[in-house]
């Protein structure tokens, strides 16, 4: 260690420049580490949904629910299986145990579902197997509505929806609220009596007709050529054209015996902004993204493709997590300023001006270190992480302190200011070592929190690690080369003592004067200390447990909106629904 401080400062230019340039680079990767709420946590859950239209909850346990039941029994892992059964499906929720790798775990899972699948009704829709995670959930919703057609608001909602899907940083951007357009036919019996016809043949004819045929390639001999079948219907005029029946006397089309029309799927969900039809566009962003950053481009790609729109249409961001995250974030990051300055303006009192800011160089320069290395690591900026700075605050300056106040010292007794610096940081090199590597064994346990407090808290041990370590290389390199540069020599200072290590307690006054007192009088009774430490090691905590008033995961905080839900007997559809809806708002 003494090598390594002896070449810092006989290098002091090349240091100084490392530290600017190792400032510089911690302040970009600040701008551009990826920010977020709060830590992403993957819960023990898998969830299976099953989509099979018009099957009753009854028929949905016995046709869904027991096979799939009974194949994930078999998966490894498995604490507990949930089952739902419900009006057009059913859902199944798979608890594993905290110790299960979930990603396998999502395997084993879609490898039972895949090997169940036949036993399912054919007119199931494909199973949706997915794991629960809170980075899937919408950073962003976006309403548009207005007193306009419902089919002009799905038409400017999937142009926008397509735009913003297009962002980099966004993942998927989907539509709630949409009735699924459909193509209704109504068929004139007599018209069908009198071709007769009947409608098993229409059916077939419909099944026959509206098909993907894949036709192959074609080989002449002197090349192949691809071989399309246009077999799919494409528009409404493919259906009235479709011919029914044929004879000698004509060709009898569908237009003749039915009449065919665009309309809608009857509707499960209404989406309602002030009164107004509206459809809602649910942004998710990339895992690992900067959540501001996605904000702003969506934003702006809203702002861009709606300025041409009619002034009926409204569009307006009902949520945006990125404004509550900036909101969170901002009122950390001015704890962590405020306590820099608290810290700094504790330095300066006591040790002076300039040996006080020297001191706060060790702040910033750790702190930026850390996210610089935070950054690199591929990690991202919550408030755990910040809460985590402004835990270290107090830790970071303790090295430093010494270093520069036994530099200070030494100068006093006549010392070169290079000499001194040097002679402090090698003096005080291991004792700083050791404390920080005592603070920071404190903290490695945390590292191994099980659980999914583990992943929700393991961000904060971590970052105090880092800048912990960052600290070292401050108040060990940084600092005495900084100190040693920037000090000048003293001449004309009478030394205060012949040994700068030795501090003279006979003279003291105020505070220091009471605590050497006190001191004293505690080191003429060891055993009392040893005693008394020892026994409030167990009285505090059993008086906590007694009358304290418990944990607490999450403090209660002022809530910032309301959601209302609304309850009523019987099954009601849709439109009572609405009208119940309508009444409340």
């Amino acid at each position: 260690m003494n090598a390594i401080i002896s070449a810092a400062l006989s290098r002091s230019r090349m240091v100084i420049s490392g530290l600017i340039v190792l400032l510089i680079a911690g302040y970009t990767a600040y701008l551009n580490i990826p920010k977020e709420a709060e830590p992403e946590v993957t819960f023990p859950f898998i969830f299976i949904s099953m989509i099979l239209e018009g099957v009753s909850p009854e028929d949905a346990e016995r046709l869904l629910i027991r096979p799939v039941e009974e194949e994930m029994q078999s998966v490894a892992g498995v604490k507990e299986i949930t089952a739902t059964g419900f009006q057009g499906g059913a859902s199944v929720v798979l608890e594993f145990e905290i110790e299960t790798n979930l990603q396998d775990a999502l395997a084993d899972t879609r490898a039972a579902m895949d090997s169940v699948r036949p036993e399912l009704p054919v007119d199931a829709e494909e199973p949706s197997v997915r794991e629960f995670s809170s980075s899937g959930f919408p950073i962003m919703s976006i309403t548009v509505s207005g007193p306009v057609p419902v089919r002009t608001l799905l038409r400017f909602s999937r142009e926008l929806r397509d735009r913003i899907a297009s962002v980099s940083n966004v993942l998927e951007s989907t539509l709630s609220g949409v009735q699924d357009e459909q193509v209704e036919i109504i068929i004139d019996p007599l018209a069908v009596e009198h071709y007769g016809l009947n409608n098993t043949e229409l059916f077939q004819l419909f099944s026959r007709s509206n098909r993907l045929v894949a036709a192959g390639n074609l080989d002449t001999g002197q090349g192949r050529f691809a071989v399309t079948l246009p077999g799919l219907f494409e528009d409404l005029e493919d259906v009235l054209t479709l011919p029914v029946k044929a004879d000698a006397n004509g060709t009898v089309l569908f237009s003749e015996i039915a009449e065919v029309r665009r309309t809608f799927k009857d509707a499960t969900t209404l989406v309602r902004v002030n009164g107004n039809t509206a459809v809602t566009i649910d942004v998710t962003n990339r895992r690992g993204t900067n959540i501001f950053r996605t904000a702003q481009q969506v934003r702006a790609t809203v702002e861009r493709e709606t300025e041409d729109w009619p002034e009926t249409v409204d569009v307006r961001f009902i949520s945006d997590r990125s404004v509550n995250v900036k909101r969170q974030l901002d009122s950390i990051v001015n704890g962590v300023i405020l306590a820099i300055f608290l810290v700094m303006t504790l330095c300066m009192a006591v040790m002076g001006v300039r040996s006080g800011l020297l001191v706060g160089l060790s702040i910033p320069g750790a702190f930026l270190t850390g996210i610089l290395m935070m950054y690199v690591l591929g990690l991202s900026i919550n408030f755990v992480a910040i809460f985590g700075l402004i835990l270290s605050v107090g830790l970071l300056v303790d090295g430093a302190i010494v270093v520069v106040e036994n530099a200070d010292r030494r100068i006093a007794a006549g010392e070169k200011p290079s000499d001194a610096y040097a002679a402090s940081a090698k003096r005080m090199a291991w004792p700083i070592i050791t404390s920080t590597g005592t603070t920071i064994a404190a903290f490695v346990p945390l590292l191994m929190w099980p659980g999914m407090v583990g992943q929700w808290m393991g961000l904060l041990p971590f970052t105090v690690i880092l800048v912990l370590l960052a600290s070292l290389a401050m108040a060990l390199v940084f600092v005495p080369t900084v100190g040693a540069a920037t000090r000048k020599n003293d001449s004309g200072i009478r030394a205060i003592n012949n040994d700068a290590d030795i501090v003279n307690t006979e003279n003291t006054r105020g505070l220091t004067a009471i605590y050497v007192a006190i001191l004293r009088k505690t080191l003429m009774h060891p055993g009392k200390v040893i005693t008394i430490t020892f026994a409030l090691l167990f009285i505090v905590p059993a008086i906590f447990f007694s009358i304290g008033p418990g944990f607490t995961l999450n403090p209660p905080e002022e809530p910032r909106q309301a959601m209302l839900n609304i309850k009523a007997l019987g099954n009601l559809s849709i439109e009572e629904q609405d009208q119940l809806v309508a009444e409340v708002e």
